[in-house]
């Protein structure tokens, strides 16, 4: 059983597999490995850099790649969507803000646009602006989001709504996904692929140093938790109603309902904070990953990953169908 899909089909990619644009994780060699295993990887723009941006590009060398921003923080520097366009990338991605003000440049460029969404209203937004695909992104996902919905339902209702105003568009289902059962429940529940973060957040390309990956092996999925401290930390001015999905460690458990107080001592423990960063301390440092870290207990390279899920989901699909007929 291959896994063809019309996400397959449009991209001319083999596995309806595409990767979260992640800052810092989706740096140019995970999208590139993602790619070149018959997916789709997007590289992660994040707040926004020059430098990074052409660097990560390179790193990916010919393999094709997406890109994706954090649309609220790009808008400060509107020049950083040029510069990624002008790489060709495979597909624009915006999250986490009205994508309109872009979309029209991206189209022009003749670039498919995805755009991630969090609610029906969000959806209705990245349909207006002409999204060739949308993601629908559930509360279970790692990093910022909204928390509202969760993924179960939130797919469902993304794809009727597409279904009955744009029935070309393509819907991706994300959040709490990190194997190939959840791969084969969201071809079931509509979608056309995947967005997955947190799995490849835990494979060898990733940007993320070893300490942070090893707690995630040894994790479970009750260890995570919504908050906004280290935004307030570093000093990351959010949209109103947008907090992350994180790892707990002692930072969150200190300082988790006491924002007030950080934000009075927020030089400190930014400090703090980057000290830790540059140590590989993750007890103060944060570790951005969703619920699905439970499901994690290796760090492959990123193309295995890719075949291994592909495998996992042709099986579980196959076996439901023999069960089906069995019964």
């Amino acid at each position: 059983m291959a896994l063809q899909t019309r996400l397959t089909r449009a991209f001319g990619i083999r596995h309806p597999i595409v990767l979260a644009p992640m800052d810092p994780a989706s740096g140019g060699e995970l999208a590139a490995a993602v790619s070149a295993a018959g997916g789709l990887g997007l590289i992660g723009g994040g707040y926004g850099d020059r430098e990074i941006l052409e660097a990560e590009f390179a790193k990916a060398g010919n393999e094709r790649v997406g890109y994706g921003f954090i649309t609220w923080s790009m808008a400060k520097n509107p020049v950083l969507l040029d510069l990624a366009l002008a790489h060709k990338p495979a597909a624009m991605m915006l999250s986490f803000a009205d994508p309109r003000p872009f979309a029209e440049k991206i189209h022009a460029a003749g670039v498919p646009l995805i755009c991630q969404v969090h609610n029906l209203e969000h959806a209705r937004i990245a349909l207006a602006a002409g999204a060739a695909v949308l993601v629908a992104q559930g509360t279970d996902a790692g990093g910022h989001g909204l928390t509202t919905r969760g993924t179960i339902s939130f797919v469902p209702n993304v794809v009727d709504l597409v279904a009955r105003e744009r029935p070309e568009v393509l819907v991706l289902a994300a959040g709490g996904i990190a194997d190939g059962r959840g791969i084969a429940a969201a071809l079931m529940l509509g979608a056309d692929g995947v967005l997955l973060g947190t799995r490849f957040w835990a494979t060898q390309e990733a940007l993320i140093h070893p300490a942070a990956k090893a707690r995630v092996v040894a994790a479970t999925g009750d260890e995570t938790v919504r908050t906004s401290v280290y935004d307030i930390v570093r000093n990351r001015i959010w949209p109103r109603g947008y907090n992350g999905r994180l790892m707990r460690n002692a930072f969150i458990e200190t300082w988790l309902g006491r924002e007030n107080e950080l934000r009075a001592r927020v030089d400190a423990e930014r400090k703090a904070v980057e000290a830790a960063d540059d140590s590989g301390d993750y007890d103060v440092s944060n570790v951005t990953v969703g619920e699905a870290i439970g499901l994690i207990q290796d760090l492959p390279p990123a193309g295995e990953l890719v075949q291994r899920l592909v495998t996992q989901a042709e099986a579980r699909l196959a076996s439901v169908t023999r069960s089906v007929i069995t019964n």
